[in-house]
């Protein structure tokens, strides 16, 4: 049931990005946005559109904070991908941008997502100007210097570091690199209907950090056609993870233990998170 939900909500994402694409002109930037924003999990776009409907916005308001995540994480990727972040040539099974085109059009196309992200969350059909307004704010504070991009910066700075990383360590820099646009999806929903975001954060941080559990997991137990894209390199680059610290069964346990947590923050919705407690042991589970 979840994965079907999860699939078709992909599609409807995918349909939407076809539609808004094509009223661009039709240059190797508008084609490396398309690019980015193709496949994945669409699990960001999933929690948006889900925590809309549990506080019943309609679907045509709810997209537009499933596209702008969208795109705020496929800039987030296109950028991580480069030369000077973690020189990736893999992504979703296909060449990064920059392997497609060249580091400058991936630049491009990562900042243009980023601008996009933002702009697709002030469209009037959002809602009320100050919906519109809190949305801007709060994903800007959730992409840039006290969210993700902070997390991104941890990371880069923890490979110099004069200690090996803490177990709450990686917790902070996870929180940041990967937790906070998994929050913001989450919240959109509640932001749209101008209702109490705290159970939806609660269980979007519980969320986030199971989610990047289960990647240092995948790092080590999965492999790279599955994933479509390296594994190992934590390992060899001697990089602190949750199972280099925790063990493999130590990570899977404490994964599981945040799942539970998880939903247990979604017991204010007796009758409408079911999708959403899905959603957090799908995020155990899954195998890319």
């Amino acid at each position: 049931m979840f994965r079907d939900d999860l699939t078709a909500a992909g599609g409807t994402i995918q349909r939407a990005f076809d539609v808004l694409f094509a009223g661009y002109p039709d240059l190797p930037v508008v084609q490396g946005m398309a690019y980015a924003t193709r496949g994945g999990k669409r699990l960001r776009g999933y929690l948006a559109l889900e925590s809309a409907r549990l506080h019943g916005v309609a679907a045509d308001r709810a997209i537009w904070p499933a596209l702008a995540i969208e795109s705020i994480h496929a800039y987030s990727l296109v950028h991580d991908d480069l030369p000077c972040m973690d020189n990736d040539a893999l992504r979703r099974g296909q060449p990064t941008v920059h392997m497609k085109w060249d580091e400058g059009t991936a630049l491009l196309v990562g900042d243009a997502l980023q601008a996009l992200g933002h702009e697709l969350v002030a469209r009037p059909e959002v809602g009320p100007p100050e919906v519109r307004a809190d949305l801007s704010l709060s994903l800007a504070r959730a992409s840039g210097a006290r969210g993700m991009v902070l997390g991104q910066a941890l990371d880069i700075a923890a490979e110099s570091a004069p200690r090996p990383l803490t177990l709450s360590d990686i917790a902070a820099l996870q929180q940041g690199k990967t937790g906070a646009l998994i929050v913001w999806a989450a919240e959109s929903g509640a932001r749209l209907a101008q209702a109490d975001t705290q159970p939806l954060r609660t269980y979007a941080e519980a969320l986030g950090l199971a989610f990047q559990i289960a990647d240092d997991v995948l790092d080590v137990t999965g492999d790279a056609m599955t994933l479509g894209k390296a594994v190992g390199k934590d390992a060899a680059a001697g990089k602190a993870t949750f199972v280099s610290l925790l063990g493999l069964e130590g990570a899977q346990r404490r994964a599981a233990e945040l799942v539970d947590t998880a939903c247990d923050a979604l017991s204010v919705y007796p009758d409408g998170a079911e999708n959403l407690k899905q959603a957090a042991h799908f995020v155990i589970s899954r195998q890319s």
